[in-house]
């Protein structure tokens, strides 16, 4: 993509632990910002958040869990890729740049590991990133070797999902990042447990991701959510990825019934099922305890392990007899993966 010195800027992030480095990559799409964690001579993970996050809010829970850090860490370079606008400092896009669709989200994502010089990577995505990074498998095959899909899109809107992003959007173009818009979001990523009631405070991570909501620049967010509105159905290309698919899903998130619909769609030799209890869409902020055995053994799959000196935290939420005895089989989670539902145990 040209030379380094032009197209990208690098930033130190140094005040957030799990932080790298950020360089804004130019595209043929505008800037994007691409945080750089871990080694570039290791495999690469490709990460990307969820409407109106970027991964600071999206996978904060997930890389502070000290297990699944060291596991990702240990095997790969990580890359989080914010959607356009979405990253810390944002400036406000310009209104006369031709609004980006999920096709165009999905061919930046191939220029970014171009401008890297990546070969094939692994892809982890929640909802809205999850789709994008789903459509960037489907018509980039051979640049994807597995994803990691937690509460993923698949079909078009529904009616109820459309008018509800109508209404977010109307109220992001008039009222910028108003209340009810937050509410709305909140509801997508969290369960009813969390985000609290009259008599139950809602939680440390509803409070600090409705902070991070606040900095978002709420025209930036309007882009990038009349972007998922306008996705189509890709649910019959889906038998056509050719890589190895882990989707982990909260039982109480609104795109549940869009999980498992998805499941049903991939390819059942290359596919596995988790379903998470008393949890919302954001598994990765919500109980990121939960996505470690599942990712462990799908990543066993291509060699990658956990280093041996860490062992499950007795915080975690999971033990061996918390998951289907079918995830430990040999053709599970290697080279032939099956559907499974598994649900997590978690006490409340």
């Amino acid at each position: 993509m040209g030379d380094s010195s032009c197209d990208s800027v690098s930033i130190d992030m140094e005040s957030f632990s799990f932080a790298g480095k950020e360089h804004l990559v130019k595209t043929s799409y505008g800037l994007v910002s691409v945080a750089v964690v871990g080694d570039q001579d290791k495999p690469a993970l490709i990460t990307y958040p969820d409407l109106g996050l970027n991964y600071m809010s999206c996978f904060q829970g997930l890389f502070y869990c000290r297990e699944a850090s060291s596991m990702l860490v240990h095997n790969f370079c990580i890359y989080h890729i914010s959607p356009p606008g979405h990253e810390l400092g944002a400036f406000v896009s310009n209104p006369e740049e031709t609004p980006l669709s999920v096709d165009d989200l999905a061919d930046q994502i191939a220029e970014i590991i171009d401008y890297f010089r990546l070969g094939s990577v692994m892809c982890m995505g929640v909802t809205a990133g999850a789709y994008v990074l789903t459509l960037f498998a489907m018509k980039y095959t051979k640049r994807v070797m597995g994803l990691i899909l937690i509460s993923p899109l698949c079909k078009a809107p529904s009616w109820t999902e459309w008018l509800c992003n109508k209404v977010m959007s109307n109220l992001l173009y008039f009222c910028g990042m108003c209340t009810l818009v937050k509410e709305l979001l909140l509801a997508r990523f969290f369960s009813k447990g969390v985000r609290g009631s009259a008599e139950v405070p809602e939680s440390d991570i509803v409070q600090a991701c409705r902070r991070f909501l606040g900095e978002r620049q709420s025209y930036n967010v309007l882009r990038f959510l009349e972007a998922i509105n306008e996705r189509p159905d890709i649910s019959d290309g889906l038998r056509k990825l050719k890589c190895r698919s882990l989707i982990i899903v909260g039982e109480h998130s609104p795109f549940h019934s869009e999980a498992l619909h998805m499941t049903s769609k991939l390819d059942r030799r290359f596919s596995a099922l988790v379903e998470v209890q008393a949890c919302g869409s954001m598994v990765t902020e919500e109980q990121p305890d939960a996505m470690l055995i599942p990712m462990e053994y799908f990543l066993m799959g291509y060699g990658f392990y956990r280093p041996p000196q860490l062992s499950v935290s007795p915080r975690s939420p999971l033990s061996p007899t918390c998951i289907s005895p079918e995830l430990f089989s040999p053709e599970s989670m290697g080279l032939k993966l099956k559907p499974i539902k598994t649900r997590i145990c978690v006490e409340i």
